[in-house]
């Protein structure tokens, strides 16, 4: 399957005169073939009123035509077969195995949704029959349910280039409710994203669906991403990604003649707090932690990016012991050059805020690597300047050292919204720390 390297408005490639970018293996950093565009407004505009028009009729398709074409999808992306696999494996240096798994999982999302409106309680269709005979006023008929929107912008994700990209689950969702799509492709993986539209343009056809139901533009500046959301006929984003990139989107939605939602899956530190029978099993809990930090090179939005417990000797074993299992890890490559560059800055800002490096982060390995890195502060330290509460993407944690339960409780309610936090602890001690 050939990549042509463009932008695929309602199934139709454009390339306009303007900047040109390629992917980059981030294993080798050699450039990969072809060149991509950098979308113009005149593009995005074009998308959108393909899909606009394409809503008129998509929106108001039976639920039985949105499965076939979900799993038209499915069928589309398992038939490109190793094709797909390999141009993500050289945008991205994921592994083999872990891409046919991540492959999987999306078509059993597409499937899951095909599933799923077919049953049809999702629409929560509710009636309210009236009743003329009412007295003093009759009852009006009343009726409720769901429907779409209109025109969805949707951005891939730079660490999921199947699940949480182009064919992920915002677009299974979005078309599975009878929306349209406009799609940003991740500029990281900007070939594995070509492909899966393809698969998705030629599924439409299959479904006998409107060609505008999907378009895909791309562009490594913020202004493509941002003229999506400002476009006057997107009626919503789905967004996977930073707390920043989320931040600049949602500004940019809610400063709108017509503001519109933000679906976003943004940034998470996930905090891990240890009671002291947990800091005191040094061995058993860093083995662990050494497995979620480094899992995926740290580029997993659930990788565990705090630990804190209280100051003592058991804390400090747990510390010692984390760090140098840490160190006996291999450097792992990153997605692309710019988290690259992003971990190691994030890395020594926080060391300039306070926090020591328990184990090194620097590598002169080639390719964009990172190595496992662990940081430690004092919660003081940590609750003073809210920079270190920031996600680092990568392979990193900071312990935080609390002087007392209500120190531990004061970390808690310092955090912004997480993904996930744990705390590890005897039956005892969770009734102790309830509040915790």
């Amino acid at each position: 399957m050939d990549i042509l390297g463009a932008n695929l408005i309602s199934g139709v490639s454009s390339i306009e005169p303007g900047a040109r970018f390629r992917a980059v293996n981030p294993s080798s950093g050699a450039t990969l073939d072809p060149e991509f565009p950098e979308a113009t407004s005149a593009e995005v505009d074009r998308a959108f009123q393909a899909a606009e028009s394409a809503f008129l009729t998509y929106g108001s398709s039976p639920a039985s035509q949105r499965a076939t074409f979900l799993r038209a999808i499915a069928d589309e992306l398992i038939a490109l077969g190793s094709t797909l696999i390999e141009r993500a494996n050289a945008e991205t240096a994921l592994p083999i195995a872990r891409l046919e798994g991540e492959r999987a999982r999306t078509v059993s999302q597409l499937r899951l949704f095909a599933d799923y409106i077919e049953e049809g309680s999702w629409v929560e269709a509710r009636i309210d029959k009236g009743d003329a005979a009412r007295t003093p006023l009759p009852r009006p008929d009343l009726r409720r349910m769901l429907i779409p929107l209109g025109p969805v912008a949707i951005f891939g994700a730079s660490n999921f280039p199947f699940a949480f990209s182009v064919p992920g689950g915002d677009t299974a969702s979005a078309l599975a409710s009878g929306c349209t799509i406009v799609c940003k492709a991740h500029p990281a993986h900007p070939g594995t994203s070509e492909l899966c539209a393809g698969a998705i343009n030629r599924a439409a056809v299959t479904a006998g669906v409107p060609s505008g139901v999907f378009s895909i533009v791309h562009g490594w500046s913020h202004e493509v991403g941002l003229a999506m959301v400002r476009h006057p006929l997107a009626r919503a984003v789905g967004f996977t990604g930073s707390l920043r990139g989320g931040r600049a989107l949602f500004n940019a939605a809610a400063a709108r003649p017509e503001p519109i939602p933000v679906y976003g899956e943004l940034g998470s530190i996930n905090p891990v707090f240890l009671l002291p029978s947990a800091a005191a099993k040094a061995d058993l809990v860093t083995k662990g932690l050494t497995i979620a930090i480094t899992s995926g090179v740290g580029q997993f939005c659930t990788n565990p990016g705090v630990v804190v417990g209280l100051k003592g000797e058991s804390l400090d074993a747990v510390s010692t012991l984390l760090a140098e299992r840490l160190a006996q890890v291999d450097a792992g490559i990153m997605l692309y050059e710019q988290l690259g560059v992003g971990f190691s800055k994030a890395v020594a800002n926080a060391e300039a805020k306070g926090a020591s490096r328990l184990s090194a982060a620097s590598t002169d390995e080639p390719g964009v690597r990172a190595r496992p890195t662990l940081l430690r502060v004092d919660a003081g330290t940590f609750l003073g300047d809210r920079a270190l509460q920031e996600e680092i993407f990568g392979p990193v944690s900071i312990i935080v050292g609390a002087s007392s339960a209500a120190e531990l409780e004061a970390v808690a309610e310092s955090l912004e919204g997480q993904l996930t936090a744990t705390i590890h602890g005897t039956p005892d001690e969770l009734r102790e720390h309830a509040k915790l």
